[in-house]
């Protein structure tokens, strides 16, 4: 595979993790497409199918004992800046303090993360990612990665051009008229 194909392959993975960690700013409402929000169920030409299909066995195996999207949304946010507060992780990860403090100590316990005081403000503690969770995360985007490169094998270069520009586009309208987030790999 080239380097352009691995860029598109990039640009469609860094849209999904978009798109699948997005959390509208404001108003208590759940993030997520709208079959998930309690909006009128798909009819899907009036075959009866009241919500919208889930693909599955598609998905690879997932170690459940990490927990779900939360923790790698915590993960993804340490690799990106290590050293954060709780405040600045349930910000960035889109939880409230407590929720976020739960998966810090979660993660702490499972050896991911670990808490040290500030440098600059020892009354301040600050999160860091440890090897064991820097691990586990990239392992998850290779697999992520390799997912997305299988199933655009039977595109043509060209239509995985054209599919990666208009659903990167998708995401980042769909993001930016339901409350915004940017997309960048996770």
């Amino acid at each position: 595979m080239n380097d352009e194909s691995q860029d598109r392959i990039a640009e469609i993975e860094a849209a999904l993790v978009a798109l699948r960690h997005f959390r509208p700013r404001g108003g208590g409402q759940r993030g997520g497409p709208p079959w998930a929000q309690g909006r009128p169920p798909f009819d899907h030409g009036g075959h009866g199918v009241d919500r919208m299909p889930m693909a599955r066995g598609l998905r690879g195996t997932h170690d459940h004992s990490m927990g779900g999207a939360a923790r790698f949304r915590l993960l993804g946010a340490l690799r990106d800046r290590d050293g954060l507060s709780i405040s600045e992780i349930a910000e960035t990860i889109g939880v409230d303090q407590p929720r976020a403090s739960r998966l810090v100590n979660e993660s702490a316990e499972r050896g991911l993360v670990t808490r040290r005081a500030d440098d600059r403000d020892a009354r301040r503690s600050v999160v860091e990612l440890t090897t064991q969770g820097r691990s586990i995360l990239s392992r998850a985007n290779e697999t992520r990665r390799s997912a997305v490169a299988d199933a655009v094998s039977g595109f043509t270069p060209e239509e995985t051009a054209t599919f990666a520009a208009l659903f990167t586009r998708f995401v980042a309208d769909w993001t930016q008229h339901n409350g915004g987030h940017h997309l960048s790999p996770e």
